[in-house]
């Protein structure tokens, strides 16, 4: 370890940094760190344990075959949101609408909406590959004491007072952002601490690695399909290096480490894109914003795009800046498949 700084020390001692800080913010990031550690161990054990893998044979809001995992990940952090009045409302990929905290007198009290992808590459589970949680936090709009609304959660990316991910992995690591830089705790499970382990996390500005699931390469954008054949030319430092894991967390956090760009492009099976802008780009966005990175939909800034419904998809390019500049030039050459919202 770089340094024996707990997580709970760092968020201590990082609250100035807090807009409007009353302490409510820094329980709320205690409460997320407590149900990872859950869910990490639910992970690490789950080829030890009866039906806790596999489909449940339902689909979620998204049209998307829930995994067990997914559903337990989603029961957890809503439990631990909702039992520490942090909170005044939820939005969670896994349920159709969002959930107002009413629990106790202080939850409509709380100044902060959380939204949340609990498992992120949740198919990959199934084949013991790495998989995550997403988390974005924004401050409520609608007036404190009041019902929250839908309103407060459909706010652009830019509004973020928080965004985060952990990834469950070789070793477990939380990577968050306040908008004060990123940076990384690694879990040591024998005494279940966080410590930092990646202080000031940046994306290198330039990369030699390129995520998109090449199969569907005949579905994408010609800006994206040009792209690709740029990143494969024998020219300058490329042939890059293709690598895509299938999990947004696995790719972006070793492409943070390494430098690269991630894409998932609108194409004829996905007309808008299939990530979700609030629970998945935003927060990313946030993150590789604050690492040095640029976050697009190929054409505009993720962050700036104003949400209209809260499982909106949209197209995601991002990671090392000048890489996501190159692949937008491509994209700006055919202005017709700029995607509508």
């Amino acid at each position: 370890m770089k340094t024996h700084q707990t997580l709970g020390e760092f968020i201590i001692q990082n609250q100035q940094d807090f807009q409007h800080s009353t302490g409510e913010l820094s329980r709320l990031l205690s409460a997320i760190k407590l149900a990872s550690k859950l869910v990490n161990r639910e992970v690490n054990k789950a080829g030890l344990v009866e039906d806790i893998l596999g489909d449940m044979g339902q689909e979620n809001v998204q049209g998307e075959v829930q995994k067990k995992l997914d559903v337990f990940a989603n029961d957890l952090f809503i439990r631990a949101l909702t039992q520490r009045d942090v909170v005044c409302g939820i939005a969670s990929e896994e349920n159709e609408s969002f959930i107002p905290i009413t629990n106790s007198e202080k939850s409509p009290n709380s100044k902060y909406v959380v939204l949340i992808d609990p498992l992120d590459g949740s198919s990959n589970a199934d084949v013991n590959v790495t998989v995550g949680t997403i988390f974005s936090i924004y401050k409520r709009i609608t007036p404190v004491g009041s019902p929250v609304q839908l309103t407060d959660f459909l706010q652009p990316g830019h509004k973020q007072v928080a965004a985060g991910y952990v990834v469950y992995g070789l070793s477990t690591m939380l990577v968050y952002t306040t908008g004060h830089g990123v940076n990384g705790f690694t879990l040591d499970p024998s005494i279940g601490t966080y410590y930092l382990s990646h202080p000031n996390m940046q994306f290198p500005k330039d990369g030699s690695i390129y995520s998109i699931n090449e199969g569907n390469y005949v579905h994408f954008p010609q800006g994206v399909k040009d792209y690709i054949k740029y990143c494969q030319a024998l020219e300058g430092d490329r042939p890059y290096t293709s690598r895509y894991i299938g999990s947004l967390v696995s790719d972006f956090h070793r492409n943070m480490l390494k430098g690269g760009i991630y894409i998932y492009p609108q194409g004829t099976r996905t007309p808008q894109g299939k990530l979700r802008l609030l629970y998945e780009c935003n927060p990313m966005a946030f993150l590789t914003e604050q690492a040095g990175g640029k976050a697009s939909d190929g054409y505009t800034r993720i962050m700036d795009i104003l949400p209209t419904k809260l499982h909106q998809r949209v197209p995601f390019f991002c990671g090392s800046e000048n890489m996501v500049k190159k692949a937008e030039e491509f994209m700006k050459k055919y202005p017709y498949e700029n995607p509508e919202y």
